[in-house]
């Protein structure tokens, strides 16, 4: 049914069968609990019908890295954190052949995040165990129902995605979904700068000097936790940020009270922190305060608005939770009342909406501009 690879030898084989073939079924199995980069254990993969699953703590993976990005197509399920993990070892990221077969089913009104059980239920009525989610997939050696676990994660996604896609061609949405895949992927490889992300986790409550003080804390957290190889919330959580800078503590008894501190942190980085509080560039340099959010436009355009969603809706076939989200919603508005450039609304706006629904819809938004700018300041 399966074979475990531990030895390079053996992944040559899988290799050349990789050669022969361009399709394959992937999913990973990691620990990601004290780190900040996820540990590979086990690598499935379904190439021409047959299961290997990859021994990631033996194998030397860089020519299977390779095979992976030349691929006709990589099939996955739920696959951002499969494909981080892929970039984190790859060490190349756009990673464009990608297919998951969720986003797939949401196109297919399914809901935006059904899980892979519920996929073969609904779809190919059939059922498999969950019992080995939270496994150490790093321990060898591995159980039998380890392995059975990750070969069945594997074992039936290549007839998911030829059932999923022939529905999605039938209706004409095929090259949408793929091309919200690409944009996935993308979205997965694209790193919020570090300076930006305050942004993060301040709100527009915050001060300008607050919002400082947030952007030199988390630039630190950022360097730490990748020179430790820590997770964010092991040196500071953001609910730790966000007390730090609104009650401003001035010594370490002061800062051992901040929600959610750690002790070991104020130990080793208490001096530190106050110093990042304390001492900040001249207020020229502070980051500007951030927009309150728009909760709606007037009446008449958000009914307009809704109207104009519902009929592409009827017209794509789209689900209309996939057709708009309301983040990129929130964007639109944003983009109209700042006067922004269209290539830096999300990409999924740029693609297949393009046409039918985000130009008609800044054209909609713009036409109730002096109502937008009311809703939304950006208060110096």
């Amino acid at each position: 049914m399966f074979q475990f690879i531990q030895q390079q030898t053996e992944l040559n084989r899988v290799l050349n069968l990789m050669s022969q073939c361009s399709t394959y079924g992937l999913d990973t199995e990691f620990i990601k609990v004290d780190t900040y980069w996820p540990k590979l254990g086990v690598l499935q993969i379904n190439v021409d019908r047959q299961i290997f699953l990859l021994d990631g703590t033996a194998l030397d993976l860089s020519e299977f890295w390779h095979k992976i990005y030349q691929a006709e197509q990589n099939i996955f399920h739920a696959c951002s954190e499969d494909i981080d993990l892929i970039y984190h070892y790859a060490q190349k990221k756009s990673l464009s052949n990608v297919f998951d077969t969720q986003v797939g089913l949401s196109f297919l009104g399914h809901g935006l995040q059904v899980s892979y059980q519920n996929a073969l239920k609904q779809v190919l009525d059939i059922d498999i165990d969950k019992d080995q989610t939270r496994s150490d997939w790093l321990a060898r050696p591995l159980s039998d129902e380890q392995m059975k676990y990750a070969a069945n994660d594997v074992l039936y996604i290549m007839q998911l995605a030829a059932k999923i896609q022939t529905e999605l061609k039938d209706k004409g949405l095929y090259d949408f979904a793929l091309e919200d895949c690409r944009h996935l992927s993308l979205e997965i490889a694209t790193d919020v700068p570090t300076e930006r992300l305050y942004a993060e986790v301040g709100n527009y409550r915050h001060s300008r000097r607050q919002l400082m003080q947030l952007q030199q804390l988390c630039v630190w957290r950022e360097q730490v936790i990748k020179a430790l190889n820590q997770p964010r919330s092991f040196i500071l959580k953001n609910s730790s940020m966000i007390d730090l800078v609104e009650k401003n503590p001035k010594n370490n008894f002061q800062l051992s009270q901040t929600k959610d501190i750690r002790p070991s942190v104020v130990r080793e980085h208490g001096k530190t922190i106050l110093d990042l509080l304390k001492f900040l560039p001249e207020a020229e340099h502070w980051p500007l305060r951030i927009a309150r959010p728009i909760k709606h436009s007037s009446k008449g355009v958000t009914q307009v608005v809704d109207e104009l969603i519902d009929e592409v809706v009827l017209e794509t076939q789209v689900p209309k939770e996939v057709l708009m989200r309301k983040k990129w919603l929130n964007m639109l508005y944003q983009h109209v009342v700042f006067h922004g450039n269209e290539q830096d609304l999300p990409p999924y706006l740029l693609g297949w909406r393009y046409d039918i629904l985000t130009r008609p819809l800044i054209r909609l938004l713009n036409d109730d501009i002096d109502y937008l700018t009311t809703q939304m300041k950006v208060m110096a």
